[in-house]
């Protein structure tokens, strides 16, 4: 058990402390980022460490779950854990992180990006008020065999159509999980605004979102059978009206929203 012990604590270490690269690819995080979450859980007493398992262990096994998809067993391996501490410690990172998004995930700011008001002529003053954009992303879902059917849409697996709004420093604002890969992405997003604790755009601002929504108090998509994509207006293919010019505009701006993500 002592050479157990000593070997976990050596991959650990390892892994919180190697390299940049190597925390990315395993903690889908930097270093720094992962240090701070769980500085952020032990100093709201959010997780607790045990004699035997530290808070940044607890934080990696969940990570390695939802981050690349493992099961139980491959973790228990891999951490030399029994399965129940693995299943034990998930649930409980799980509820700390559902805890701390109340606060991180929404609305910080109702003020106008800099990225638009510094881009006179451009984005601005046009998009005066957008706060961010929100979309739809389908992620593999794993259901009974009796609710197989309504989790098929347009993707070759079964999926959930998660719905997310993010501001232009990269943040999200709102999530929304849990709806069918085969529900329309307009369905999903009144159900996101008609809860009571659901997605609230205040007055007078606005989300851009794609020719999949409709237009509506709040959000902004393009205009219908209007060239929209970027690769319509290669080359010499410059707008030839106000909506063309519109549209080609709208893609330039969440292309800017998500031109500096990174890992």
């Amino acid at each position: 058990m002592l050479d157990r012990d000593v070997e976990r604590l050596r991959r650990l270490d390892r892994l919180y402390h190697g390299t940049e690269a190597h925390c990315i690819s395993e903690l889908r995080m930097r270093k720094v980022v992962f240090h701070k979450l769980c500085a952020e859980l032990r100093s709201r007493a959010l997780l607790e460490e045990t004699f035997h398992v530290t808070i940044e262990e607890q934080v990696a096994m969940f990570i390695h779950v939802v981050g690349h998809n493992w099961s139980n067993r491959p973790i228990a391996f891999e951490f030399m854990r029994s399965g129940e501490t693995v299943s034990r410690y998930f649930n409980l990172v799980l509820d700390a992180l559902c805890i701390l998004a109340r606060d991180l995930v929404c609305i910080k700011s109702i003020d106008t990006h800099q990225k638009i008001t510094s881009s006179h002529g451009r984005f601005h003053p046009y998009f005066q008020g957008c706060i961010g954009a929100l979309d739809g992303t389908h992620i593999p879902a794993c259901v009974p065999m009796h609710m197989q059917d309504r989790f098929r849409g347009r993707k070759k697996f079964q999926s959930q159509n998660v719905l997310a709004a993010v501001d232009f420093d990269l943040r999200f604002l709102y999530v929304l999980a849990g709806w069918e890969g085969s529900a329309h992405d307009s369905y999903v997003l009144q159900d996101a605004l008609s809860r009571t604790n659901g997605l609230k755009i205040p007055e007078g601002k606005y989300f851009l979102a794609d020719a999949g929504y409709a237009a509506r108090p709040g959000v902004l998509p393009p205009y219908r059978g209007t060239r929209y994509h970027l690769k319509e207006y290669k080359g010499a293919r410059e707008p030839e009206n106000p909506k063309e010019l519109f549209n080609l505009r709208h893609p330039l701006l969440e292309q800017l929203l998500s031109e500096h993500l990174v890992p």
